[in-house]
């Protein structure tokens, strides 16, 4: 049975969300790119590791292990157990999205946190599709394309911290998550998931 579609003004909150998000994290891939040149990798490595791996954690593992000297081998598997997360996070996407076929390429590759805590954050159905897919999207273009920035300008920018881009993203995924704390369970989830 197709589901309901949304209200225009409700469409266009849940947009409003995404684009945010995607902004928050987005932003925050310039300090990613210009730590990747840092490190040695070339601007196509780079954007082959934005693109590709599209996990922002995995991805400033890899270049962090790079740059303190470790193989490719503890980079790979540092990066993976990151990423295992969002397998987990597949789970209960797989249940909302109801995706089928060569569909499930894309919905994995944007399985994310910042995708699934949008697409959860929501009521509807409707929203919840349209929150995971608007997220994911706007955080892959805007992260790729922040990542050739700080690639190409690397350290003229300076420290990303000195613009508050290391707290833009969790700064975003907490006012998501926030309004979903209303009961002692999930206050003790999140208590137990920062510790």
């Amino acid at each position: 049975m197709p589901s309901p579609q949304l209200a225009e003004e409700r469409r266009k909150e849940v947009l409003r969300q995404c684009l945010s998000v995607g902004v928050a994290t987005g932003a925050y891939g310039i300090s990613f790119g210009a730590l990747s040149v840092a490190a040695g990798l070339d601007l196509w490595q780079t954007m082959a590791l934005s693109a590709l791996l599209f996990s922002g954690a995995s991805q400033f593992a890899v270049v962090g292990i790079i740059a303190a000297g470790g193989s490719g081998a503890a980079a790979v598997a540092t990066s993976s157990l990151l990423g295992l997360r969002n397998g987990l996070y597949g789970l209960q996407i797989s249940r909302l999205l109801r995706v089928r076929g060569l569909g499930r390429v894309p919905a994995a590759h944007l399985t994310i946190d910042e995708s699934t805590a949008v697409a959860i954050a929501q009521q509807e159905p409707a929203a919840q599709r349209l929150g995971f897919w608007g997220t994911g999207l706007s955080v892959f273009v805007l992260w790729n394309l922040s990542t050739l920035l700080g690639a190409v300008v690397g350290n003229a920018l300076g420290d990303p911290r000195r613009y508050g881009l290391d707290a833009a993203a969790p700064a975003a995924f907490c006012a998501l998550l926030w309004p979903r704390l209303k009961t002692g369970d999930t206050r003790t989830v999140a208590a137990a998931a920062a510790v």
